[in-house]
C-alpha cells in the first residue's frame, strides 16, 4: 500500500495546486510589484518608484478614514451577525418547549416557517438588497420614514444615508439582515448534529436554556462559530461592503467619506482615478488587514477540541 504513495498523492494535488497558485498567488504577487511602480492600469509604461505609493498612503486622510471603516466592519458585524444567528438557531432547534407527546429537544412552535424566513434574504443577489434598502432608506418616500410617520413620529425622519452620523450604521445594518440567514441555517445544521442525550441530560440537571446554549451548545460548536467568524470578517472585508456602499450610498463612500471603505477606495483609484499602482498598495494593505484578522480570530479562538 506504501508504494508509489507519493507519486499518487503529487498527481492528484498537482493540478490543483497548479490552479491556485495561478488565479490566487500570482495576482498577488503581480499586485505587490505594481504597488512598487507608477503604473496608471492603462498604458504598457510605467517605471519604479520604490516606497513612493506606500508614503503617498500613509499621508492619505482618506485612506485612513477607509482603514478605521473596515475595522469597525470587521469588528462589528461579525459579533452583531454570529449573535443573532447562535440566538436564531437555538431557539429554533433547541429553545422550544416541551409539547405533549412531543420530543423532549424541539424549537419553537414555527420553527420550520422561521427558517424560510430567515433564509430569504439568501435568495436574493447582494445587489437586490442594495437596491432594495437603498429605496426604503430615502427620506422622503422611503418606506422606514413612511412607516414613522404612519405612526405619528413626524418629528422623527432622519436622512439615513444623507447623514454622515447615520450613513455607516445604515450599511451596516443592510450587511446583517442580508447574511444572518446564512449563519442561522449553518449553526442550525451544526446543532442538528449535537445527539439530543447531552441536553436531556442537562435538562435533568435543571439547566435553563441560557446555561444549557452557554454550556452545551456552544462549546459543541465552537469550530463552527470560529470558521464563520472568519467567513464573516472576510465579507465584512470585501465583497459585500463593496456592494452596499457603491450601491447604497452618494458619492460613492459619502457623504464626506462617511461610508468609504479599503475595497471601494481601490475600486475608485483604479478605475475611476487611474491610479492602478497606488490601487495595489492599498489593495496589499487590505490583504494585510484581512490576514491579520483571521490570525486573530483563530489565535483567540482556539481551544481544545471537544468531541461527541
Amino acid at each position: 500500500m506504501q508504494h508509489g504513495k507519493y507519486r499518487f498523492i503529487v498527481g492528484f494535488l498537482a493540478l490543483p495546486l497548479g490552479l491556485y497558485a495561478l488565479f490566487v498567488i500570482w495576482p498577488f504577487i503581480q499586485s505587490i510589484y505594481y504597488s512598487f511602480t507608477d503604473w496608471t492600469g492603462l498604458s504598457p509604461e510605467f517605471k519604479m518608484v520604490g516606497f513612493d505609493n506606500y508614503n503617498r498612503m500613509l499621508d492619505d486622510e482618506i485612506f485612513w478614514k477607509s482603514l478605521q471603516h473596515s475595522l469597525l466592519f470587521a469588528l462589528l458585524l461579525p459579533v452583531v451577525t454570529i449573535g443573532l444567528a447562535l440566538f436564531f438557531a437555538f431557539m429554533i432547534n433547541v429553545g422550544g418547549r416541551k409539547r405533549k407527546n412531543g420530543p423532549v429537544i424541539s424549537g419553537v412552535r414555527g420553527s420550520s416557517f422561521y427558517k424560510i424566513v430567515y433564509f430569504f434574504p439568501q435568495v436574493l443577489s447582494i445587489a437586490i438588497v442594495a437596491l432594495l434598502f437603498a429605496f426604503a432608506y430615502n427620506p422622503d418616500s422611503g418606506a422606514i420614514n413612511s412607516v414613522l410617520r404612519g405612526i405619528g413620529l413626524d418629528d422623527v425622519q432622519p436622512l439615513w444615508l444623507g447623514d454622515p452620523d447615520l450613513a455607516l450604521w445604515a450599511v451596516m445594518a443592510v450587511l446583517v439582515w442580508s447574511t444572518v440567514g446564512f449563519f442561522v441555517v449553518l449553526f442550525s445544521a451544526g446543532m442538528a448534529s449535537i445527539p439530543a442525550e447531552m441536553y436531556e441530560a442537562a435538562l435533568l440537571d435543571g439547566a435553563n436554556r441560557v446555561t444549557t446554549f452557554f454550556r452545551v451548545t456552544l462549546p459543541l460548536l465552537w469550530d463552527t462559530v470560529q470558521s464563520g467568524w472568519v467567513y464573516m470578517g472576510i465579507l465584512a472585508l470585501g465583497a459585500e461592503s463593496f456592494a452596499v456602499v457603491q450601491i447604497m450610498t452618494t458619492g460613492p463612500g459619502g457623504p464626506d467619506y462617511s461610508t468609504t471603505v479599503m475595497v471601494l477606495y481601490v475600486y475608485q483609484k483604479a478605475f475611476r482615478d487611474g491610479q492602478a499602482a497606488y490601487a495595489t498598495t492599498i489593495g496589499v494593505a487590505l490583504l494585510v488587514v484581512t490576514l491579520a484578522f483571521a490570525a486573530v480570530v483563530m489565535r483567540l479562538g482556539r481551544r481544545e477540541r471537544l468531541e461527541y
